[in-house]
């Protein structure tokens, strides 16, 4: 099941976990997503399916808030006809820092309350594989060090360990300098599912950090479409180069990187529905032990903001009106995810360039007609 998977992550989820010849039941209020996207899934689905001589798997739809008392009666109705849910990856949560500054209660409603309630329902119909969209918003102050961001610079439990001189240390739980009630929310969240876990050890619970994603299907039938304004930096670039603003706003041109402009790891949104396959699986090797996991989802290469807008620019011809900034508050000069857990454990890492975003984003506008 996948909640929230007609949205942008969860769109490209969705079809990655159709090629895997998995079966799967959607869930979402289309608040932020069209229902257009469902019929771009199931052709994609269907093609690639036919190409490799696979049958298409099933795709199942059900439009309501996952936070309503409907949910209970969709897992109802699946276990009544004996079909089996195996795993829940949850992607409904609100995503808009700039707006959970404006309504704080409803992100705690929704990514908290309601995280609330869909766990409550996982466990009563004994499903054990659960996959959250965490982010690398958690890591608070730790991204303002510069250096790659591990999983372990966030903990929810004490943890021991050895130093370079051999020396035992405890590393302490807990982050301090989120400065967002969105990011505040992810953190919150992921504990309340590191203390699931530890309740019940039979959970197989993966948090995965994602860092910056960006890109779309190759196709360009899937993209970032969000019926909201658009923050994320490649649909403000498009917004930029189509005309929908009149430039994009370049924040801090003084940051100390190689060009001035920040820095982030930008991740090829089927990159990033890959990791999720590799999640699911790894949860379900008997091999693992451990009931929570958290993995960065990143490149481990930091991209900076101009040098994305390079990109864009090669990859249409056209030239991308912008314009310095002030920095934000709360920005930081640098966030790039170190990446050696989720290859090890998860035998995942990125194929995609920030280019292949480029491309494939110009080919969507293109197919649009919004070029």
């Amino acid at each position: 099941m996948v909640v929230g998977g007609l949205g942008y992550i969860g769109s490209h989820t969705t079809l990655e976990l159709l090629q895997e010849t998995f079966n799967v039941i959607v869930v979402d209020d289309l608040s932020n997503s069209y229902i257009n996207v469902l019929d771009r899934i199931k052709l994609l689905a269907k093609d690639y399916c036919q190409h490799r001589g696979l049958v298409t798997p099933t795709l199942r739809f059900h439009k309501l808030d996952y936070r309503t008392s409907a949910m209970k009666h969709v897992f109802n109705m699946y276990e009544a006809c004996q079909s089996t849910i195996v795993g829940v990856i949850h992607f409904a949560a609100f995503k808009s820092v700039s707006e959970s500054i404006e309504k704080p209660l409803a992100y705690y409603k929704n990514n908290i309350a309601g995280l609330i309630d869909l766990l409550e329902i996982v466990q009563l119909n004994g499903i054990k594989n659960f996959v959250f969209s965490s982010s690398a918003t958690v890591y608070g102050g730790k991204a303002n060090l510069g250096a790659p961001l591990r999983e372990d610079d966030l903990v929810h439990f004490d943890e021991k360990y050895t130093d370079e001189d051999g020396s035992e240390c405890v590393r302490a739980n807990g982050i301090t300098g989120i400065t967002n009630p969105y990011g505040r929310t992810k953190y919150m969240a992921e504990a309340i599912l590191a203390d699931v876990a530890k309740s019940d050890p039979s959970m197989r619970i993966t948090a995965l950090r994602y860092f910056n994603p960006v890109g779309c299907h190759a196709s360009g039938l899937l993209r970032e479409n969000p019926r909201m304004k658009a923050t994320n930096l490649f649909p403000v670039i498009a917004e930029a180069m189509t005309g929908v603003r009149p430039a994009l706003d370049i924040y801090g041109s003084d940051w100390n990187t190689r060009d001035g402009t920040a820095v982030r790891d930008f991740i090829h949104v089927v990159d990033l529905a890959q990791g999720h396959i590799a999640a699911v699986a790894a949860a379900n090797d008997p091999k693992r032990q451990e009931s929570f996991r958290a993995f960065n989802l990143g490149t481990g290469c930091g991209m900076t903001v101009a040098e994305c807008v390079s990109a864009l620019e090669k990859a249409s011809g056209k030239k991308v009106p912008a314009q310095m900034a002030p920095r934000r508050a709360g920005d930081v000069g640098s966030c790039v995810a170190a990446t050696a857990l989720a290859e090890k454990e998860l035998g995942w890492r990125t194929q995609k360039s920030v280019d292949d975003c480029a491309v494939d984003l110009w080919n969507a506008l293109s197919l649009v007609g919004k070029v």
